[in-house]
C-alpha cells in the first residue's frame, strides 16, 4: 500500500486528489497539512511514501517544507513530489536541487497523476524529458536562481561509463532505455545508475538530473 500526505492550502484542491487517491485499491491517503510547517510535522509523524506538495502555501512555504524533509534522515524513504500551477515556476527546480524527486502540474490528467505516485513511490523520478528540459534547462542555465553553476569535484569519482549513464539520466531515459542505448543489460544499467547515486549522494534520480547540469554535463537547450 502507498501512503500519501497531501499539503495544499486549497481544501477543494485536498479533497479532489484524496478523492481520487483514495479509489485506488493501492494507495491511502494517510494525512493532510494546509501550509508547509503542518506538512513537515505531518509527515515526521506518518512516514508516507509520498509527500504531494503544493509550492505555494502561506507562512512555510513548500520549498522550504521540501528542504526540512529532505534533510531529515529519518525521512530518507519518503518522497517529495511538487505540485505547482506552471511547468516553468523558477521554484520548481530548486525544490528538484533540495530533495523533490519531480512535479506535477495540478490539472495533470487523473491517469497521470496516479501514475507518477506510483512512480515516485517505486523510486523513480516523475520528470518526463520534455519537461526537464524546459523546466531545468530554463534555469540552471541561469545559474539556479541567480547562483553561478560549479563542477562539483564529486565529479572526479566517476568512471567514464558513469558519466555517460549521468547523462542518460539526465535525458530523462529509464533504465531499459539506458540498456538499450549502451548495449548493455538492464541489470548493469540499474547497478551503474545506483552506483552513481552512492557516489554523488544523490537521493534519487531526480538530483541525478540536477547534478549533471550544474557538473556541466548538460547544457540548457541540450537535443533541441
Amino acid at each position: 500500500m502507498i501512503s500519501v500526505l497531501l499539503a495544499d492550502d486549497q481544501a477543494l484542491v485536498r479533497a479532489g486528489f484524496r478523492a481520487l487517491l483514495n479509489a485506488e485499491p493501492d494507495i491511502r491517503v494517510v494525512a493532510e497539512a494546509a501550509d508547509g510547517l503542518e506538512a513537515v510535522k505531518q509527515t515526521q509523524q506518518t512516514h508516507p511514501d509520498v509527500v504531494l506538495m503544493d509550492i505555494r502555501m502561506p507562512g512555510v512555504d513548500g520549498l522550504e517544507a521540501t528542504k526540512r524533509i529532505a534533510a531529515d534522515p529519518a525521512l530518507a524513504e519518503t518522497r517529495v513530489v511538487i505540485l505547482t500551477t506552471f511547468e516553468l515556476d523558477e521554484y520548481v527546480f530548486e525544490a528538484l536541487r533540495t530533495g523533490a524527486s519531480g512535479f506535477l502540474v495540478k490539472d495533470t490528467e487523473p491517469v497521470e497523476l496516479l501514475r507518477g505516485v506510483r512512480a515516485v513511490a517505486a523510486g523513480d523520478a516523475l520528470l518526463s524529458p520534455s519537461v526537464t528540459r524546459r523546466v531545468i534547462g530554463e534555469f540552471a542555465g541561469k545559474g539556479a536562481l541567480g547562483r553561478p553553476i560549479a563542477r562539483p569535484a564529486q565529479l572526479d569519482l566517476l568512471t567514464d561509463r558513469e558519466r555517460e549513464v549521468l547523462v542518460l539520466v539526465a535525458e530523462g531515459l529509464s533504465n531499459d532505455e539506458i540498456a538499450t542505448r549502451l548495449v548493455i543489460s538492464p541489470a548493469t544499467a540499474k547497478t551503474h545508475v545506483s552506483r552513481t547515486m552512492i557516489k554523488l549522494a544523490a537521493r534519487d534520480r531526480a538530483q541525478l538530473v540536477v547534478y549533471a547540469y550544474e557538473a556541466g554535463l548538460i547544457r540548457p537547450g541540450w537535443l533541441t
